[in-house]
């Protein structure tokens, strides 16, 4: 049974609309950076106090001990852009020696109609 050209056309043509209705879940994955958690952390500081403050590495490097990543990505849908975050602390004899941040805000995210902290928001 052969199906007419017409016919696929017009099929391919009503079902092109509906490949984009698709539902995307948000996807999370690593350790969640906070600003507020972020901004206490101080050179000097030993390994228990940084998992206490930040949780267990995500990444952790194998070949150097003194080093953890904690990372962050949050992707929202397919068209907009993820949202990272990267946090290196560098130990040195079992304390903090450094640490860089990377698109780690300083602040609470904000509601995004009213401009109104999340931290406002009451806790369930």
């Amino acid at each position: 049974m052969r199906i007419p050209t017409r016919a696929l056309t017009a099929l391919i043509l009503l079902a092109t609309p509906l490949a984009g209705c698709i539902y995307r879940m948000n996807i999370q994955q690593g350790n969640y950076l906070e600003g507020k958690t972020v901004a206490q952390l101080q050179v000097g500081m030993t390994r228990t106090q940084v998992r206490y403050l930040l949780g267990s590495p995500m990444v952790p490097d194998i070949f150097n001990k003194d080093r953890w990543d904690y990372l962050y990505y949050f992707k929202t849908g397919h068209l907009q852009r993820p949202e990272q975050r990267h946090l290196v602390v560098f130990f040195k004899e079992d304390k903090v020696a450094s640490f860089q941040r990377e698109n780690v805000p300083d602040s609470a995210p904000r509601a995004p109609d009213n401009d109104i902290s999340v931290q406002k928001f009451p806790k369930i």
